[in-house]
């Protein structure tokens, strides 16, 4: 049987982790999870990684090493933006003009690279990440060009040991995530996906936006909210504009 050892990136939100549970459903042996500090506004995502790899362990009978990786001088040689830098988050509906603010120059192919070190190193085949379709228009490195781009650059670059990149999702909608996490048992509830670090996610950021709309989409509320936070993410999602306006 050829290789089909993976290390995946995991970033402690909704998209990575139902990824690491649709790699390992399907015949991938997820030998490990890659998460970085890389100057991010908060570690929050972070630190809910032990126990969705708990989670993950009861489903599936083991449990994946775990690395966080402290990059965070990429805010030093990088920070600009609302997630490095110091503007503010947008507060509206997910778009690529409100949205543009939130990029991290090359973010994704130096995770992917640091990944493929690592994947080399321990002699696993793939490295995963969960970009999908919605982000195309709004991050360069989520796109399908970019995925088969660094996908044969990790070839040339380790061509003795071949590393490949896995992009399940990368034609995918979140709210096909959604569905597709529902369906193989994601525990949604210990995902983060909002830009802010709070005890409670704000509801009113892009992503938390996208987070609703998705889940709305895909037909049922998200469990990571309780009934009134998703009556209130509902009210803020039709109204397009932050809670409270």
């Amino acid at each position: 049987m050829s290789n089909r050892k993976v290390l995946a990136i995991l970033s402690g939100g909704l998209d990575s982790s139902t990824m690491l549970w649709k790699l390992q459903q399907d015949g991938y042996e997820v030998m490990g999870t890659i998460s970085f500090n890389y100057g991010q506004r908060h570690s929050k995502e972070l630190q809910g990684i032990p126990a969705l790899l708990d989670a993950f362990a009861e489903q599936f009978g083991k449990r994946p090493e775990s690395m966080i990786v402290d990059i965070s001088v990429l805010r030093e040689l990088a920070a600009s933006g609302a997630v490095m830098g110091d503007e503010e988050l947008p507060k509206k509906a997910y778009d690529v003009e409100t949205q543009k603010v939130t990029i991290v120059p090359n973010r994704n192919a130096i995770f992917i690279s640091l990944a493929a070190a690592r994947a080399v190193a321990m002699g696993y085949q793939y490295v995963a990440y969960a970009a999908h379709s919605n982000d195309h228009s709004v991050y360069p490195d989520c796109r399908p060009e970019f995925v088969e781009a660094m996908d044969k650059t990790l070839e040339l670059a380790n061509a003795w040991t071949p590393v490949n990149l896995l992009a399940p999702f990368v034609r995918s909608s979140k709210a096909d995530i959604v569905r597709i996490g529902r369906k193989i048992g994601t525990p949604f509830e210990l995902t983060w996906s909002c830009y802010e670090g709070g005890d409670r996610p704000c509801l009113e950021c892009g992503t938390c936006l996208e987070r609703i709309s998705s889940f709305k989409e895909a037909g049922f509320p998200d469990p990571a909210l309780t009934p009134d936070e998703w009556s209130q993410a509902v009210k803020n999602l039709n109204s397009g504009n932050s809670m409270g306006n």
